[in-house]
């Protein structure tokens, strides 16, 4: 049995792993994506996911920059594929949710990203899909702050 990988081998694996699945993920956006960038990609999943809420939400759950958010939101009203409503409680407040067609859109993306983990998991049982998962987890939960957890 070959010795276990050294923890720097295993950080690269990540990485690597990482970059791959992006990269993989960036070109199927491309090809069914209509021409949405991929961060495009993740603002329009993020609003079909959790329709009704605001840009500032949106910076908060990613940590991006205010402004950076404004703009991704605006290319996506342009397209038509978010849609801005005040909120009914506070006029001062956008609330944002996906058109017909960005919901449709969504739905292509999604499955393309399905189809990309089905992939990338291909080979593995049940129970070694379950460590994984609970490995990953614990790695997960080793960066994030407690009070963020």
């Amino acid at each position: 049995m070959p010795p276990p990988p050294a923890r720097d081998e295993v950080v690269d694996q990540l990485a690597d792993l990482t970059h791959l699945f992006k990269s993989r993920l960036r070109q199927a956006v491309q090809q069914e994506g209509e021409g949405l960038a991929p961060m495009e990609a993740k603002v329009l999943m993020f609003f079909t996911r959790r329709p009704g809420s605001t840009a500032s939400d949106l910076a908060l759950h990613s940590g991006r920059d205010k402004a950076q958010v404004t703009r991704l939101v605006q290319l996506l009203v342009d397209r038509g594929l978010l849609l801005r409503e005040p909120d009914p409680a506070d006029r001062r407040q956008q609330r944002l949710t996906p058109t017909a067609e960005g919901t449709a859109l969504q739905r292509v993306l999604h499955r393309q990203r399905q189809k990309l983990g089905q992939t990338m998991v291909k080979g593995l049982s049940a129970d070694e899909l379950d460590q994984l998962s609970s490995l990953l987890r614990r790695l997960r939960d080793n960066l994030v702050p407690p009070e963020q957890g």
